[in-house]
């Protein structure tokens, strides 16, 4: 049976070069000989089960050793997808905060941006599938600048 396991590793930074707890998770999972994607939000390892399964515990070390702080994991066999929260939730998680913050999210000054990403934290939208995508566009901002307003809160 192949599996599929989805990592990020943090704290994430948005901009310029991918963090070294990062790489080096990346590096352990290559290293295994596994099927790899990197991309600026996390990474994903692909193999057969033993295999992924027995490398969860070098990609926790690697990063870990590296300087990640928190490393989160989503693992499914390989083809099939999680259950996920449906958008329209996430439309209304949006819809709540905007009333609460009087209105259009995207007209916010940067500090209005900042707390509607906390009380949308707060709410669970970022559970959502493509959730910094969505707030992104709502907030009329890029959804790097959503990550690093999340990063923000959690110093």
């Amino acid at each position: 049976m192949r599996v599929e396991a989805e990592f990020t590793t943090e704290p994430f930074r948005g901009e310029g070069e991918p963090p070294e707890h990062a790489t080096a998770a990346l590096a352990a999972a290559r290293e295994a000989g596994l099927e790899c994607d990197f991309g600026p939000l996390g990474t994903s390892m692909r193999g057969e089960r033993d295999a992924v399964l027995a490398t969860l515990a070098e990609v926790v070390a690697a990063g870990l050793d590296h300087g990640a702080d928190q490393i989160t994991f989503q693992v499914r066999v390989e083809g099939h997808s999680a259950p996920r929260r449906t958008a329209s939730g996430l439309d209304a998680l949006l819809a709540e905060v905007a009333e609460i913050l009087g209105g259009d999210l995207a007209a916010l000054d940067r500090q209005g941006k900042q707390r509607a990403v906390r009380l949308l934290e707060e709410r669970g939208a970022f559970d959502y599938r493509k959730s910094a995508e969505i707030v992104a566009a709502a907030l009329g901002v890029t959804r790097f600048t959503v990550y690093n307003y999340l990063n923000r809160e959690r110093e």
